[in-house]
């Protein structure tokens, strides 16, 4: 499709969450990529978009099939799919690169030029100044040979434990309130706006809607999570915009 075309933004809908029984996240995804426009040129995925994923090599694992199919509609349409992978769904292998012909992004960060725009997109976690205790575990739930591990026990044990993590992670962090100048991304793309130059900053990760500006004019957000209401953000020609986020002139 034409770069002038729309592009969206998406992160945390924690597909399978013990939390959502009902589903409902992905209910209000699936919803908001079936409304997708028809000039629709790229969707971003930045990061738990399942509350856990790992693939294996002739297994995919159960759930999630409404929001897979949804995205495969958007495939067929001609729609460019990018994944970022986040702490809850990193294990992602090659099953939608090969289903969806999605691009599965597994740095930290990428700078992409979107729309005319120079866009800085990243789940979130391990990006600024982090705790010792959160450093060893970015490090550990992405070496080879934990994943290796991971990948030989039963599945069925994996999940139960991941659903446990998953439930002790989200009961610990309720409550997170963004920190401004002090929070660990905001001064990561600080820093990163004095050697790189970026109009935006787009993050998921915190459970947080964010919407500022960096001291030199850089725009920086935070996608909220899908437990209440679908939070995205709409990039198209020379603005950004988001159900839940007042239009904005770039």
């Amino acid at each position: 499709m034409a770069d002038s075309g729309r592009y969206f933004f998406a992160s945390d809908v924690h597909i399978g969450s013990a939390s959502d029984p009902d589903n409902m996240a992905e209910k209000r995804f699936v919803a908001f990529l079936n409304s997708l426009p028809d000039d629709t040129a790229g969707l971003w995925l930045l990061g738990d978009i399942f509350d856990f994923r790992v693939e294996y090599r002739d297994v995919v694992p159960k759930g999630g099939i409404r929001a897979l199919g949804a995205l495969v509609a958007l495939a067929d349409r001609g729609v460019s799919i990018h994944y970022v992978c986040g702490n809850h769904d990193w294990w992602l292998t090659d099953y939608m690169e090969k289903e969806l012909g999605a691009e599965i992004i597994r740095e930290r960060y990428v700078i992409r030029e979107i729309g005319g725009l120079r866009i800085c997109l990243g789940h979130g976690d391990g990006l600024g100044r982090r705790s010792l205790a959160e450093r060893f575990i970015f490090r550990l739930f992405r070496s080879r040979v934990c994943i290796a591990l991971l990948k030989a026990l039963p599945p069925r044990w994996i999940f139960s434990f991941a659903r446990a993590w998953s439930a002790s992670s989200r009961k610990r962090h309720s409550g997170y309130v963004f920190k401004g100048e002090e929070d660990p991304l905001w001064k990561f793309a600080e820093q990163l706006s004095r050697t790189e130059r970026v109009d935006a900053f787009i993050f998921g990760h915190l459970h947080y809607r964010v919407e500022a500006f960096l001291p030199r004019g850089e725009r920086f957000f935070v996608l909220g999570d899908w437990s209440t209401e679908g939070p995205f953000l709409n990039l198209s020609g020379m603005y950004i915009s988001g159900r839940l986020l007042p239009k904005m002139d770039m």
